[in-house]
């Protein structure tokens, strides 16, 4: 009985000692907390691409030819229209640009009609020639119809400011021309004032790009938060050749100017 005793006796104390040990020993760590979620991505959505120089949305340009350049008023057109073409252009400059900047245009303008009035006036007569000749007895139609679309595509309001830049420059190196070389300037001259609109058509094609590229990527989600009204009604389509001719006191094109052929009047004023 004594020997039970005795190992009953060890049992408890070595019991007593493991949890003695047990005791001692340290705890462990609680689990670490559970990480908040991420922060919700932020997007920022860069503003809609509007139209280059206060140009409309839809706006018609000009399509390109074979060469990758614009077909415009100024493609393919004799050296005679090239003159008379150049002249139109100066012709819109004087009426319409305004600035104190571009005030010696107008006297410019004048010493083109009248230093090169004569090669002016060859230069109607060739033109009535070649109308006529391609278009029959309804050629003055034609013609006229063709130089209103001469005189509204120089007059295009976006591109005014810098066209007048340039018209300023080339009427101050029209009126140091010697007679007789009118023409052959012009082969080179025109292509700078149609150079301002070429680099209007392709910042607006640009615009086209960029504004589908944001209608791709934001355009589904903008319009979801904000509704249908985010997008502001569609303006009228404008053609190049839309009339926007004015009365010379109004400071557009003097309705009087005449639009194709007829004698050089260098008494009016500046026409």
């Amino acid at each position: 009985m004594s020997e039970g005793l005795g190992k009953g006796l060890r049992i408890t104390i070595v019991a007593a000692g493991i949890a003695a040990l047990a005791a001692c020993a340290t705890p462990a760590p609680p689990p670490p907390p559970t990480p908040p979620p991420p922060p919700a991505q932020v997007v920022v959505i860069p503003p809609r691409p509007l139209p280059p120089v206060g140009a409309v949305d839809h706006m018609t340009i000009p399509a390109h030819g074979m060469d990758g350049r614009y077909l415009t008023v100024n493609t393919g057109i004799s050296s005679a229209q090239t003159l008379w073409n150049l002249r139109s252009g100066l012709n819109v400059a004087a009426l319409n640009c305004q600035g104190i900047e571009h005030a010696a245009m107008v006297d410019n303008y004048k010493i083109l009609l009248n230093r090169h009035s004569r090669e002016l006036a060859r230069a109607n007569t060739a033109l009535a020639t070649e109308f006529r000749k391609e278009h029959g007895s309804s050629f003055r139609n034609v013609q006229d119809s063709y130089m209103t679309r001469v005189y509204n595509y120089f007059a295009l309001p976006t591109t005014m400011p810098q066209f007048c830049d340039v018209a300023l420059e080339v009427s101050r190196e029209v009126a140091q021309l010697a007679p007789g070389g009118l023409e052959q300037y012009s082969v080179g001259a025109l292509p700078r004032l149609e150079a301002v609109f070429e680099g209007f058509f392709r910042t607006y094609e640009q615009y086209r790009v960029d504004l589908a590229a944001w209608d791709s990527r934001y355009g589904a989600s903008v319009y979801a938060a904000y509704g249908p009204g985010y997008q502001a009604a569609a303006q009228p389509v404008v053609q190049l050749d839309a009339q926007y001719r004015q009365a010379a006191s109004g400071g557009g094109i003097e309705p009087t100017d005449p639009p194709a052929s007829g004698p050089v009047d260098s008494s009016r004023n500046p026409n």
